[in-house]
């Protein structure tokens, strides 16, 4: 697991690139390397702040999407006033970084071909793992909204989508998609971010079908190291996981279901990855 280095470290952006009704956002980086899964906290370097008073924001947590040629990338959504600023910001301009944190994706084992499954901003940690990814065969699915939103999917290759409204590919649930991959080759291990409903669903088949799955949870984090248990979700069994530093990539064998507030919703809230 990568460990990030002890506080937060500035960053200069070097660009933006919009995807639709998302934002990429890159900046130059020299820090430690992201394993595919893995989230920041991140912040803008000036005017970070909201209300009257202009009191300071909690930073926000937000998966890595990419790292490549010395630059870390998010995707984002302006949402509201942190992802507001965020999406606002400029080459040139300062971006406070911790990270990388958390607990990333596995390769999948016994020669099983990996499955991409994403939805809405929750593609994000899936082109990273796409990147690293040397299994011989993957398949991408992507579910969004609408076509705005399903221009995010050229942050990845080759995925079939799913739209809400059917105005791009499938018209319906990207979990339909994953049935009937499944149906023409089972031998297959599964990976998945998105709203919760989407991830519970996902569980919920590839229990069905006794197939491993990793899970990539987007509870609202306050702190990202575990303290604040802003983040915790119930584990099979009793007890409980927080998603900052147990996760947030967790085994679907661990979770009896997906809470509500721990998936990433169609549109992110502030304080989402």
């Amino acid at each position: 697991m990568s460990v990030a280095p002890f506080g937060r470290r500035l960053l200069e952006i070097t660009g933006i690139e919009e995807l639709g009704a998302y934002v990429v956002l890159r900046a130059a980086d020299e820090g430690p390397r992201a394993e595919p899964g893995q989230f920041a906290m991140i912040a803008a370097a000036d005017g970070w702040g909201g209300g009257e008073r202009q009191r300071p924001l909690l930073p926000r947590a937000f998966s890595i999407a990419r790292q490549t040629h010395g630059e870390t990338h998010f995707l984002l959504e302006d949402v509201g006033p942190g992802t507001r600023r965020l999406a606002e910001l400029r080459a040139g301009e300062g971006l406070w970084v911790t990270g990388p944190l958390g607990r990333g994706f596995s390769p999948p084992q016994d020669g099983r071909r990996a499955i991409l499954v994403g939805g809405g901003v929750g593609i994000a940690p899936l082109a990273i793992l796409q990147d690293t990814l040397t299994a011989p065969a993957t398949t991408v699915l992507l579910g969004f909204r609408d076509a705005a939103r399903a221009e995010g999917a050229a942050l990845l290759d080759g995925a079939l989508l799913a739209s809400d409204d059917g105005s791009v590919g499938h018209h319906g649930l990207v979990t339909e998609l994953l049935h009937e991959e499944l149906d023409a080759d089972p031998h297959a291990a599964v990976y998945a971010c998105g709203p919760a409903a989407m991830l519970e669903t996902v569980r919920r088949i590839c229990a069905e079908r006794s197939l491993p799955a990793e899970l990539a949870l987007e509870a609202g984090m306050a702190c990202g190291f575990g303290a604040c248990f802003g983040c915790a979700v119930a584990r099979r069994g009793g007890g409980y996981l927080r998603v900052c530093v147990d996760g947030p990539v967790l085994d679907a064998a661990e979770l009896d279901s997906i809470d509500e507030h721990a998936g990433a919703p169609s549109y992110p809230i502030a304080g989402h990855m």
